[in-house]
């Protein structure tokens, strides 16, 4: 995934503006390439919960570009985000990106990570499984709140 940030690095590092003090825009090349790794990580590790990662991105980067460049860094973010999450969905899912088996997102009571294997397809191991919010019952419980009170 390192291949993804540092692409969208070596491509928008020549637009940044410059900072001001220095005239290098050394700290605004360094805002970038940390929102950067920052996004892949967070993309790798909490797909699920990381709902729109290029616009994400792009709001935070944004104000280190000139308004003529803005469309371009746009298209960059968006080109190797879309890429990303083309690996990620070949991936298998019992593995971690980095190649190593899936872990339980939980923590233990001493607050440690749970070194267990989550159930197929989830999260969460069977210790946990509690924890995990699926979408259906999210559903369920919006319906039963919009249900119209009848008055008898």
């Amino acid at each position: 995934m390192y291949r993804f940030s540092r692409s969208i690095y070596r491509d928008l590092a020549s637009r940044v503006i410059e900072d001001g003090n220095d005239g290098t825009g050394c700290r605004n090349r360094q805002k970038l390439l940390e929102a950067s790794e920052e996004a892949i990580r967070r993309l790798s590790t909490d797909r699920r919960y990381f709902a729109r990662p290029a616009r994400s991105l792009f709001n935070e980067v944004r104000v280190h570009f000139a308004m003529s460049d803005q469309l371009y860094v746009r298209h960059v973010i968006d080109r190797n985000i879309s890429l990303a999450i083309e690996l990620l969905e070949t991936t298998p899912e019992v593995l971690e990106i980095d190649g190593g088996p899936q872990e339980c997102r939980a923590h233990t009571r001493k607050g440690t990570p749970c070194q267990r294997e989550p159930l197929p397809g989830r999260d969460y191991c069977p210790s946990h499984k509690h924890l995990e919010e699926t979408f259906e019952t999210a559903d369920l419980e919006i319906e039963h709140f919009e249900k119209p009170l009848v008055a008898a």
